[in-house]
């Protein structure tokens, strides 16, 4: 877009036109292309409501998406995640889906390493397996979760250690994107 602008620039200077109509054209489309960019990386979800419930460490936003009813039988939800903010040890006793919309987080099960996602990977969480995920120091994180409610509501257990949170090697390359 930016070698358009150029290419209409010189056009306007060779045709004897004024410098101001090709600045201002120049100007016009970088505007056009900010705009583009910009609307790409909007979410596509609101952020929710600051979470007030004490299982979590720093600031994390819920926004439910969709209850469970008579026909489906799992909740949605989106969740935001301020840098460092990670949530408490849980389980899910009917396992859960995430998939990750914005940023860099982690994930960790109990007794294996913590593990480092990214924007566009999907996560399963094991029924009944302890785990915790948030974001990484420096990113923000955010996920859709598919919560199915048949097997009971999420167990929460013990904070997640500065240890625990800080053991994230940050040289790990992306896995792949269906993450067990």
């Amino acid at each position: 877009m930016l070698e358009k602008s150029f290419r209409n620039f010189l056009i306007a200077v060779k045709e004897k036109k004024t410098v101001k109509k090709a600045l201002f054209l120049t100007v016009l489309q970088s505007f056009a292309l900010s705009g583009q960019l910009m609307a790409q990386e909007s979410p596509i979800f609101p952020k929710g409501k600051v979470a007030t419930v004490d299982n979590h460490t720093g600031t994390v936003w819920l926004s439910e998406l969709s209850k469970s009813d008579d026909v489906f039988d799992f909740n949605l939800a989106h969740a935001t995640f301020a840098p460092g903010a990670k949530l408490d040890w849980h389980i899910h006793p009917g396992g859960q889906i995430l998939l990750i919309t914005e940023g860099t987080g982690y994930y960790q099960e109990k007794g294996k390493s913590v593990q480092i996602v990214h924007k566009g990977d999907v996560l399963k969480c094991t029924p009944g397996v302890a785990h915790w995920h948030g974001a990484a120091p420096d990113s923000t994180f955010a996920y859709i979760a598919v919560s199915p409610t048949q097997k009971g509501e999420t167990k929460w257990l013990q904070r997640v250690t500065d240890e625990e949170y800080h053991s994230a090697d940050p040289r790990q390359s992306k896995k792949s994107t269906d993450k067990q």
